[in-house]
């Protein structure tokens, strides 16, 4: 007999509540035991790191002599041969088509064997299916690093500032900073480095909420003879402002006009702008607005723009089409951008008529239609549950050939999953590949939910079958609704074998996810299970990778 099925309200909690008080008796058990385990070798999920990072140091380094000298103390397994990328697997659809297969055995296999498998896979190593696989790793760091120390043995392999990008993306993503750094130093050596690299790292850290260290890092820049200028500010204000660290962005646009070093202009304004629109201040948003007028700055479309975008994300569409107004009284052409975000804003107040009013109006402007705003159109219909509308839209973009896309896809199923309309929406998601456009993570994460939540585990399992088998690699989120279903469903084994393969892929579970697995572990009677499972977890938290 299922245990959680004579304990309906805890399962449920499981599901998808962090509010009620778990089972305290049961925890104090939990927490009681774990100091008493016995002395043993965790089996840590990186315990392969050392392995895949094993000659990484020696390899990507250059020592005091410089790259020449640093390429004379390779070992000899350690050489690689460079060649044009035109004799691998060249630029395009082909390239694509092996990193998918490479990607899918690389997601398949247990980190040991990864290198075996893909030498058994035989592909022909170029710096563009080297660069397509690690942006398709971008959400499982331990594999780009595992593919990476492969691929830099083989021949046709070739150091590029792209694969080095694409790997302290995936690396930056589950906060493996001190080998980014690493990578940094490797990169200097061959002559790579470019302001690129450092708003990568400036982003990921921003991420990570480390503002501090994001900022630390673009001061940095100077230090490697990259001196930063108005246009590199701007971009740190933008990117502290969309990783919701506004207010620090606008101490930085304070600073930098109290020291005069640089004169904001149009584009420091309107970066600053949106990040108080991000954050729904509008009284912060018009102080900046109003400070550009005074400062003698003229709004462009651009900024004309974002005081639509703020307004209309903020439930003040009537404040939005006032602006829309004025840039029209003012000479400014709105751009399809703006029609698609006032379609969208009244779209989101179920204010059809008007929505459907812009889009003709979009189209009598002598912009040709674009997928964004047709997808607005289909957002629109959906809040206003008029479905067989939205179908219609899709089929009007096909004739018409602008899409759909998979987002147009997204959209219809966001909303016929909000009206519990399942059948429907797995019907729809099952058409996606049929008619041309393939499901995409962010499709594949709401299927995986809609049945995790509904009770229907086998499905999510069907469905994140068929994401494996097209080389996609699930994201926390995934990880987190089918490790929840599975609870829900008292199948604890299942669930640990996917909170494992979470932590094997360098993915660290938020902590409510923990939480809920180990309490039904401990519920179920599973307690040496719920120990071992939190022994690897502190694992993956203290254990480094190993540059």
């Amino acid at each position: 007999m299922r245990y959680l099925s004579r304990r309906r309200g805890a399962a449920i909690h499981l599901l998808f509540t962090a509010k009620s008080a778990p089972a305290k008796n049961a925890r104090t058990v939990f927490d009681e035991m774990l100091p008493l385990l016995p002395s043993r070798p965790c089996l840590a999920p990186l315990a392969h790191a050392r392995h895949v990072l094993g000659g990484m140091r020696s390899s990507l380094f250059c020592t005091a002599a410089g790259p020449a000298a640093a390429t004379h103390e390779l070992s000899v397994d350690q050489q690689f041969t460079v060649v044009p990328g035109t004799d691998g697997d060249g630029p395009g659809s082909d390239v694509s088509e092996v990193a998918e297969r490479v990607c899918r055995v690389v997601s398949s296999q247990p980190e040991p064997r990864i290198a075996s498998a893909l030498d058994a896979l035989g592909v022909n190593m170029s710096p563009e299916l080297v660069a397509e696989v690690l942006r398709n790793l971008s959400n499982a760091g331990i594999l780009a690093l595992a593919f990476f120390r492969w691929a830099e043995r083989q021949q046709g392999f070739r150091y590029t500032a792209e694969s080095f990008h694409n790997l302290i993306e995936a690396l930056g993503k589950i906060k493996q900073f001190r080998l980014v750094w690493s990578l940094v130093e490797a990169m200097r050596c061959r002559g790579l480095l470019s302001k690129d690299t450092f708003r990568l790292i400036v982003r990921r850290y921003a991420r990570a909420r480390k503002v501090k260290e994001a900022v630390e890092t673009f001061e940095k820049m100077s230090s490697f003879g990259l001196k930063a200028d108005l246009s590199d500010y701007n971009w740190l204000i933008d990117v502290l402002s969309k990783s919701k660290q506004v207010k620090k962005a606008h101490a930085i646009f304070k600073e930098m006009k109290r020291n005069g070093r640089f004169v904001p202009d149009l584009k420091t304004y309107t970066v600053l702008m949106e990040g108080w629109g991000h954050e729904k201040d509008l009284l912060m948003l018009k102080s900046v607005y109003q400070e550009m007028l005074d400062a003698g700055i003229k709004p462009d479309v651009v900024a004309y723009g974002t005081l639509i975008s703020s307004f209309c994300k903020s439930g003040k569409c009537d404040e939005a089409i006032k602006v829309f107004r004025e840039m029209e009284a003012n000479g400014c052409m709105p751009s399809p951008h703006v029609y698609c975000m006032l379609i969208n804003g009244l779209g989101s107040e179920e204010r059809l008529d008007e929505a459907l009013k812009y889009f003709e109006l979009s189209k009598a402007s002598g912009f040709p239609m674009e997928v964004p705003t047709c997808n607005a159109v289909v957002g629109a219909y959906c809040r206003s549950s008029k479905f067989q509308h939205a179908f219609k839209m899709v089929d009007e973009m096909r004739k018409t050939g602008i899409g759909p896309n998979a987002r147009t896809y997204d959209i219809i199923l966001q909303y016929l999953i909000k009206s519990q309309k399942i059948e429907e929406a797995y019907n729809v998601f099952q058409r996606m590949g049929m008619e041309g456009c393939e499901p995409q993570l962010n499709t594949y994460t709401m299927m995986v939910g809609m049945f995790c939540s509904n009770e229907r585990v086998d499905m999510a399992l069907k469905v994140w079958k068929q994401m494996k088998e097209k080389g996609v690699l699930p994201c926390m989120h995934m990880f987190s609704s089918l490790i929840n279903g599975l609870c829900f469903e008292n199948r604890l084994e299942e669930a640990c074998v996917y909170f494992q393969e979470m932590l094997d892929k360098g993915i660290r579970p938020p902590g409510q996810l923990f939480s809920n697995l180990k309490e039904a572990l401990i519920e179920g009677g599973r307690i040496s299970l719920a120990q071992d499972m939190a022994l690897k977890l502190d694992t993956l938290r203290k254990t480094p990778f190993r540059g």
